[in-house]
């Protein structure tokens, strides 16, 4: 129904962000990972949605790309996944971190999101094996899950998840071994 917004970013909240389109102000539900991924407020910025219509409210949901809105829209069309616990299922990693988990049948970083248990994750796995595409990142599934491990180390070491990723992707991708990439992380977060 309503494809994409674009205007200026007026406020970034947990899990959503306000954007002003010409005379009107539009509340946008969206994961962590997007949120920290976003400009600055009063900068320009372009969601792609998904209007979430049930009998008593109206919620539209915003991705930055179309990987993160074909995943979300998978997730929900599984029974007993909502719009937020899919929100919740795509703050734990990036889009080509869960997809490539998926697609290997491996529910465990699934699980790791707030409200999704066991059962939720396989049926998550049963439902999108192999439905879903991985996007060219250049990375390995091995490089993919390296950089969830670091990640976690990260996370634990008191860094946010949304800086945590953000270090993680200024460092230099021929970089191997986990000890120089958790350097080179903790160099480029402080």
């Amino acid at each position: 129904m309503i494809y994409s917004i674009s205007g200026t970013l007026r406020l970034k909240q947990a899990t959503s962000a306000v954007i002003q389109a010409d005379c009107v102000a539009y509340r946008v539900y969206t994961s962590a990972s997007t949120i920290a991924a976003l400009p600055a407020t009063g900068e320009p910025v372009e969601f792609l949605t998904h209007l979430h219509v049930r009998e008593d409210s109206q919620e539209l949901f915003g991705f930055l790309t179309a990987a993160e809105l074909e995943l979300f829209e998978a997730l929900i069309g599984i029974s007993g996944v909502g719009p937020r616990s899919a929100l919740n299922v795509m703050s734990v990693a990036p889009v080509e971190q869960l997809t490539a988990a998926i697609n290997e049948g491996r529910a465990d970083l699934l699980k790791k999101a707030s409200g999704v248990g066991g059962k939720t994750a396989e049926r998550i796995v049963l439902e999108l094996k192999g439905k879903l595409s991985i996007g060219d990142t250049g990375q390995t599934v091995g490089q993919m899950d390296a950089d969830v491990d670091l990640e976690e180390t990260l996370v634990g070491l008191g860094l946010t998840r949304a800086s945590a990723r953000a270090a993680i992707a200024k460092i230099d991708p021929e970089l191997r071994g986990f000890n120089d990439r958790l350097k080179a992380a903790l160099k480029k977060q402080g």
